[in-house]
């Protein structure tokens, strides 16, 4: 049952899943919406410029259908007022078709946005497959659009068929009627019908885009064994970013390790605790920690600080407080300042006695160190 559950798609598309369908070419679109978009904006386009485009075509069929006696000789003549008409005409519908055109290509825009991907003109061979061309008569998605189609046209004939019906009487006068009169009556019958019949097309798209939406997303629904793996893949894999971060710590360790023979004092606790500092007056405003650790990394630091002489001072308090309040490359806390200052008075003094000899320094014990920033007081607290 479990494995069942694995493989239904029963989760929402990944913002990954949803991009690779975009790269692919595949956006919700609605044909029903771009339809009605091309149609109501042709309509309105033609109602607003009416009256230029009869003039252009008037103009038109008058200048064509007369012509000189020269021009009935020379067919030269001829050709260039036949061009010359046609350009009229194509000048005086060119609006129209400007606008048109940005609606075909702006209505699919408001659906899916814009998208222009390269591997929808790639051709598939899998689509002359005639198996997957039988199976696609008999899909879901064949099953609504033969649905929308008979919903259509439905519609559309249902409005005509009113249209009709409440102007018969006029429709039948026509013949009967003046030339200009009977033009005015069968262009408010047309724009009547037209806008019935385009809102009878709005009402599909209404219904069409909100499903196209809704079948998009469906469509691309995973199983929970995808996005398991998209994760994985976008992620990386948890076994492969464990060994990263392990290689990473090592070398930060090894790192480390080698800043401790330049370090000036080891300060330990003195089993769990060290931490190496350094001090060059020349470059540095104060102390900075160049090795910390704990448990085995703190006794490797010992181990290291032997074999470079490196002096070890104990300071379990000092040790304490340096390894929880700071991290590799830090400055020492302002508030140690006091405590650090005498250990590498110490240790300064120290290396001038085995040098020059003298008196031999002596260690410092009663350190300044807050309670505050002692780990173990403060947790005792």
């Amino acid at each position: 049952m479990a494995q069942d559950s694995d493989l239904e798609k029963t989760e929402q598309p990944t913002p990954r899943r949803i991009e690779k369908a975009r790269e692919d070419g595949d956006v919700p679109r609605s044909r029903e919406f771009s339809t009605c978009a091309v149609l109501l904006t042709g309509g309105i386009g033609l109602m607003i410029m009416s009256g230029r485009l009869n003039q252009a075509m008037l103009g038109n069929m008058s200048s064509n259908l007369r012509f000189s006696r020269e021009a009935a000789f020379d067919f030269s003549l001829l050709l260039s007022q036949i061009s010359s008409g046609i350009l009229d005409l194509l000048i005086a519908f060119a609006p129209l078709v400007l606008l048109l055109l940005l609606v075909i290509v702006g209505a699919p825009v408001l659906i899916g946005g814009w998208n222009f991907s390269s591997k929808a003109f790639t051709p598939k061979f899998s689509k002359l497959n005639p198996l997957n061309g039988i199976k696609n008569l008999f899909s879901k998605n064949s099953l609504v659009e033969l649905i929308k189609a008979i919903l259509k046209a439905t519609l559309v004939g249902t409005v005509s068929y009113m249209v009709m019906a409440h102007d018969f009487d006029t429709i039948i006068s026509l013949s009967t009627q003046p030339l200009e009169t009977g033009i005015a009556q069968v262009d408010g019958i047309l724009i009547k019908g037209f806008l019935f019949i385009v809102s009878a097309l709005v009402l599909i798209a209404l219904i069409d885009v909100p499903y196209q939406r809704w079948n998009y997303t469906n469509k691309l629904k995973m199983t929970k064994e995808e996005v398991k793996q998209e994760a994985k893949e976008s992620e990386g894999n948890p076994q492969i970013k464990g060994r990263i971060r392990q290689q990473q710590r090592e070398m930060a360790r090894r790192r480390m390790m080698a800043e401790i023979p330049k370090a000036d004092v080891v300060i330990t606790n003195p089993t769990h605790y060290a931490v190496a500092i350094k001090y060059d007056d020349n470059a540095m405003a104060a102390p900075r920690v160049v090795a910390k650790g704990a448990d085995d990394i703190a006794l490797k630091i010992r181990e290291i600080a032997s074999e470079h002489k490196v002096p070890t001072l104990e300071s379990p308090k000092l040790a304490r407080a340096l390894f929880a309040h700071t991290e590799l490359g830090d400055e020492i806390p302002q508030a140690l300042y006091a405590a650090v200052a005498e250990i590498l008075a110490y240790i300064f003094q120290l290396r001038t006695y085995k040098t020059h000899g003298g008196y031999y320094p002596d260690m410092p014990t009663a350190l300044d160190v807050p309670d505050a920033l002692d780990p173990h007081l403060k947790g005792a607290k």
